[in-house]
């Protein structure tokens, strides 16, 4: 395997983990090897936008438009930074372009499920990662989506379902433990909601986030 690979695959591994400091370093990494390196561009600039780097994300976002404008990466990174800086509206313009140029570009339907989510458009979101959960499988992150909007709007049972279906595939992931403690405190199980949150305390060093 190229060495790229092998720090692609950690990068992804630190990601998942909620460590993206040593996240955006690995990827950064590969960058120096090849500026626009297609494997590791899209964790790259989830790390930038979960690090708040807005002026870096801005400047390789442009930067990757200007060079590659009829691909998906660049318009999901723009739609990043303005999700980043709460833009929304303009986030899901962005997102949208993205799944256009690439109907199965997964992380940009789980941006695109985000920026419903943050304006509490709960049946948009869950299309959007319902989508995203097709294309990207062995993800968490869109079944912690749906279940979190399940949760929302207060539909305990369902929420239950999806959160557990993202403990399965990563059932450190501080996200997941976090939710299913808020589910089980809604639920008025306080000891298992106890167990969940001093889980995600125990190892509260380990995340930047």
């Amino acid at each position: 395997a190229r060495n790229a690979d092998l720090l692609v695959a950690a990068a992804e591994y630190e990601y998942a983990h909620g460590r993206y400091r040593q996240c955006y370093a690995l990827t950064s990494q590969v960058l120096g090897l090849d500026p626009f390196e297609p494997s590791v561009l899209p964790v790259h600039i989830c790390s930038m936008a979960r690090l708040k780097l807005h002026s870096e994300l801005f400047s390789l976002a442009h930067e990757l438009v200007e060079e590659y404008p009829q691909q998906a990466v660049p318009w999901f990174a723009v739609g990043c930074f303005y999700h980043m800086v709460s833009d929304f509206e303009s986030a899901r313009r962005y997102f949208s372009k993205a799944t256009t140029l690439n109907h199965r570009f997964a992380p940009a339907w789980v941006g695109f499920g985000h920026a419903f989510a943050a304006q509490d458009e709960s049946d948009q979101a869950m299309a959007a990662y319902r989508t995203a959960s097709r294309l990207f499988p062995g993800s968490h992150t869109p079944w912690l989506g749906i279940g979190m909007e399940y949760l929302r709007t207060n539909h305990l049972p369902l929420a239950m379902h999806y959160i557990k279906q993202a403990h399965a595939i990563a059932p450190h992931e501080p996200a997941v433990l976090h939710e299913l403690g808020v589910l089980h405190y809604a639920s008025g199980e306080y000891a298992e909601a106890a167990d969940y949150f001093t889980r995600v305390a125990e190892h509260e060093g380990d995340y930047d986030d």
